[in-house]
């Protein structure tokens, strides 16, 4: 229960409120603070949260038309790729867009870990086209183009340019984002990661002109991933709610996300690699996704995504791949300094935390990851995707510029980053 702010009463016996409110000043908060199911926060503290208007359940794609005309579109660009065409999604959402009375334009050369030249060609594209609002539809890979493609048209210049935090400071076309994958968050994330081929990393942009407008979220498109992005992309949104509940920005607008989506990830992973049609594990792992995604965007991240994304730029490697092999290890280092924080994580994902020290409850959850990961057939280390020692150290040397580290519950210095990527090998 809250419990409100004791103490006003003597403060007016003794006239010392009588006295603020006369000299036009306004009225502090006084006594205890307001403590939550999870957290306390300091007197005073703001938070912010940014969100998408959220459209959500199965067949949700037929509103995409309406959603994409709402902002503003006559003629739409959806980023895409191979991939979606094959599965029929893009002509179903083609057809939406058709019935509204718009006229689309598809670009689908996009391929994983999507590529600074790439944005720059569908930006090209899409201005020689005459489109309006931007549609990203498919995974993290189209929606991180797509949002590039915006800030091109916004801004100028090249995507590389615009790496770290709200360098974007003119506004961007509109944007509407339909997920086909329950993991990225990018469809309702202030994210951008995109891949500098020159240096072989990934760059992160951060600015709150990144959000979308709208997200559609239709649980159908989950089920035509193959197994191993059904697996990269849970791992992922497993990532982003424990790595957002114990980043240093956390607040309690995040906090309740957070582990919403760590429960329901979970519990449902599993599921939907068993039986990928079941609807009620394929409804979970979307809100576990949309939830997850809501978390980190306002929450930030940590130390596993600054590494995966090293890992993912100089090997071309799966994302959430990466994050299932590193995070275990993560939780392992950040919990050495703070671990109360990671008990309701623990309890969130199943295990029993009565009496449990908050070491031992977060040792149990980093098992309990990689026990996941291994359940959805994620190899147990780094070098099965690649990874060897002398690339150790150019990893951890460009891990320690991205800015997802800046928010780690715990300051990790170069030689902690090459021990972990050891670690994880």
């Amino acid at each position: 229960m809250l419990r409100l702010a004791e103490g006003r009463a003597n403060t007016m016996e003794h006239g010392a409120g009588e006295d603020r409110r006369s000299a036009g000043q306004p009225e502090e908060l006084t006594g205890p603070q307001i403590v939550g199911a999870h957290t306390a926060r300091e007197p005073g503290q703001l938070a912010k949260f940014h969100a998408p208007e959220i459209v959500f359940g199965p067949g949700s794609l037929a509103e995409l038309g309406h959603c994409t005309l709402r902002v503003g579109a006559r003629r739409p660009f959806l980023v895409t790729d191979p991939g979606l065409i094959e599965a029929g999604w893009v002509d179903e959402a083609i057809g939406h867009l058709r019935l509204a009375g718009l006229q689309p334009v598809v670009w689908h050369g996009v391929t994983p870990n999507p590529k600074d030249h790439e944005i720059q060609s569908a930006f090209e594209h899409y201005r020689e086209s005459g489109s309006d609002v931007i549609v990203g539809l498919g995974g993290g890979s189209c929606i991180d183009a797509a949002k590039g493609v915006a800030i091109l048209s916004g801004n100028g210049g090249r995507i590389l340019g615009y790496e770290g935090v709200d360098k974007v400071v003119h506004p961007i076309p509109p944007t509407v984002m339909v997920p086909s994958t329950s993991g990225t968050g990018a469809d309702v994330s202030q994210f951008a990661v995109v891949t500098d081929t020159s240096q072989h990393v990934k760059i992160t942009i951060i600015s709150r002109t990144l959000v979308p407008e709208i997200s559609v979220i239709d649980p159908r498109l989950l089920t035509t991933m193959p197994d191993l992005l059904n697996a990269a992309t849970g791992l992922d949104a497993l990532t982003h709610g424990i790595e957002a509940f114990v980043s240093k920005a956390h607040n309690p607008l995040t906090d309740n996300h957070a582990l919403q989506a760590v429960g329901l990830i979970t519990h449902n992973l599993l599921r939907t690699q068993l039986k990928p049609r079941e609807a009620e594990a394929r409804m979970a792992m979307a809100q576990g996704s949309l939830e997850a995604g809501m978390a980190f965007t306002n929450a930030i991240l940590g130390a596993t995504h600054a590494m995966s994304h090293q890992v993912g730029g100089l090997l071309d490697a799966p994302h959430g791949v990466v994050n299932g092999v590193l995070l275990p290890h993560v939780i392992r280092f950040n919990a050495a300094r703070e671990p109360e924080r990671f008990v309701p994580l623990a309890a969130a994902a199943g295990i029993d935390t009565a009496g449990l020290p908050g070491l031992e409850a977060a040792h149990q959850l980093a098992d309990r990851a990689r026990q996941l990961a291994d359940e959805v057939g994620v190899p147990r280390g780094l070098a099965g995707l690649g990874v060897t020692e002398d690339k150790i150290a150019t990893l951890a040397r460009t891990t320690m510029k991205d800015a997802c580290l800046a928010t780690n519950p715990r300051q990790a210095r170069v030689e902690d980053i090459e021990a972990l990527f050891r670690a994880a090998l």
